[in-house]
């Protein structure tokens, strides 16, 4: 009887799951499928010794070297410009703010190829600031610089909104104690703001990180594809599939598992300190 009683309850708790959340765990399950099963198909298409065989190929090695080193300096350039500009959002009230706010944004929906062109008419020997510069002996196009260029438009964005929203649940009254307490608002920000902020920094800092190594369409059009110059990894993934897919296969991997340790990384993050 008791098992009888138990086995009802079991079914009015069942039945008593609204229908929108059936649904919707549907859909949820369809749509994390739709992501997965093209990331797991990838998998099957390689194995360790492809990879390990990717590792040792010079142009690979070449193509990580590119995509680090450009990567960091693009990562250096966002923090210093981006934290005043995610500042500004933040805690700006001035006309434009609004147009400000959807300009930053601006790179996040163009098309790469698009924001690479733009790159290329602004910084190109014939552009207003190519053509300044290479009356200097300077040219972008087709350079690491172009890279660092690419990748700083692209990712920089989700740095600047991270830190924006982080900057904007700062308590305001901490601030206001310290500025009482004799702190000058140069001291208020360096010790009190960005310490409160620093996890949505970093948060921000891994995902344009993630998506500086991960650019491809800028890239290619404003610096090309030279090996060891300006060919990072999403462009020698381009060209391997073209002469080697299951080189090019073996090169993908290695970027995504890279690129979800990232994701991984600012997941536990969040967890551990939510923003």
């Amino acid at each position: 009887m008791n098992h009888v009683g138990q086995t009802h309850a079991g079914v009015r708790a069942a039945s008593a799951i609204p229908a929108h959340w059936v649904m919707s765990g549907i859909l949820a399950v369809i749509a994390a499928l739709f992501i997965a099963f093209p990331l797991a198909a990838l998998l099957t298409r390689t194995s360790v010794a492809d990879l390990l065989s990717a590792a040792r190929d010079p142009v690979v090695l070449d193509a990580m070297r590119v995509s680090g080193e450009t990567t960091a300096i693009s990562l250096l350039l966002i923090l210093l410009f981006g934290t005043p500009l995610a500042l500004v959002l933040a805690r700006g009230r001035f006309p434009g703010r609004a147009l400000l706010d959807a300009l930053v944004g601006l790179p996040l929906v163009l098309p790469p190829v698009v924001a690479g062109l733009a790159l290329l008419v602004a910084f190109g020997r014939t552009g207003p600031v190519g053509g300044a510069l290479g009356a200097l002996g300077i040219d972008i196009p087709l350079s690491t610089t172009a890279v660092v260029l690419a990748q700083s438009f692209v990712a920089g964005p989700f740095f600047v909104y991270a830190v924006a929203g982080g900057l904007a649940q700062v308590d305001t009254g901490v601030e206001e104690v310290a500025r009482t307490l004799g702190a000058t608002p140069w001291r208020v920000l360096w010790t009190v703001t960005i310490p409160l902020a620093r996890p949505a920094m970093v948060y921000g800092a891994v995902l344009s990180t993630a998506r500086a190594l991960g650019e491809f369409g800028a890239t290619i059009t404003v610096a090309g594809n030279v090996q060891g110059r300006t060919q990072t990894m999403p462009t020698a993934i381009f060209l391997a599939f073209e002469r080697d897919p299951h080189g090019a296969v073996a090169l993908a991997v290695v970027l995504a598992i890279v690129s979800f340790a990232l994701l991984l990384a600012v997941r536990g993050l969040r967890i551990a300190r939510p923003l």
